[in-house]
């Protein structure tokens, strides 16, 4: 670990506002599965770990709570509204937002070419570590432990206006283009990137007229759906 690095640890941690009794937690929220590129152990041996497994758990973890605060706050809405108001605060948007909010960024672990590409700003690799640093907070303190620091770093989220979300960007895409009289958006792979079993996709959509957009994602859908998106709100639809 780096100086530079330790410090955006330390920062981290005192935003978070937990007290790790098992430090090697945090460690794996925070290493991306670039640092391995394939590989089955760590320099020094040991079997590496990513947080690809403690994204899969932050992801439930952040959907329990995010539900429960609705429940709680919101006595008299339906289940639609409340449906609609999870959505847009567990989306990889919200968990990128609050990630850069509270400097996860600087403190993760990355490959030097996933970092050289940008990756410590990129909204997939924010938000799955966000979700990965809830699950660590869930193992190493329960569920107390996370619902404080969830009230304390989505704080801002929760007090937000409602952000319109897409639950198929790329129907909304097409919608859209169509009702501009344009013909359907194309996609196309740029690039591919990462391990066979990690893999990062950055796809390029357009609108005959406009400029193309990407976006990158784990899977070629996600990619797809991630330029749709941005395409949609660079043009105003979102």
């Amino acid at each position: 670990m780096t100086d530079r690095r330790a410090e955006a640890v330390a920062a981290l941690k005192d935003r978070l506002g937990h007290a790790f009794r098992d430090p090697s937690l945090l460690e794996i929220a925070l290493t991306h599965a670039s640092v391995g590129e394939g590989a089955e152990r760590d320099p020094r041996g040991r079997p590496f770990v990513d947080n690809q497994r403690f994204e899969f758990l932050g992801d439930r973890v952040l959907g329990l709570l995010v539900a429960d605060t609705l429940v709680r706050d919101f006595p008299d809405a339906d289940e639609g509204e409340m449906s609609a108001r999870l959505h847009g605060l567990v989306d990889k948007a919200a968990c990128a937002r609050v990630a850069d909010a509270i400097g996860v960024g600087p403190a993760m672990r990355l490959s030097p070419g996933e970092a050289k590409q940008g990756g410590r700003r990129r909204e997939g690799v924010l938000g799955d570590a966000m979700e990965a640093l809830l699950a660590a907070v869930w193992l190493d303190g329960g569920i107390d432990a996370a619902r404080a620091v969830f009230d304390r770093v989505w704080a801002a989220e929760l007090t937000a206006a409602p952000r319109r979300t897409l639950t198929n960007p790329k129907s909304a895409l097409q919608e859209w283009a169509l009702k501009q009289g344009k013909p359907l958006p194309t996609y196309r792979v740029v690039e591919r990137t990462g391990s066979d079993h990690a893999p990062t996709f950055t796809v390029e959509t357009e609108v005959a007229g406009l400029a193309p957009m990407q976006g990158r994602g784990r899977s070629r859908q996600d990619a797809e759906k991630a330029a749709a998106t941005a395409l949609l709100t660079r043009e105003g639809a979102l």
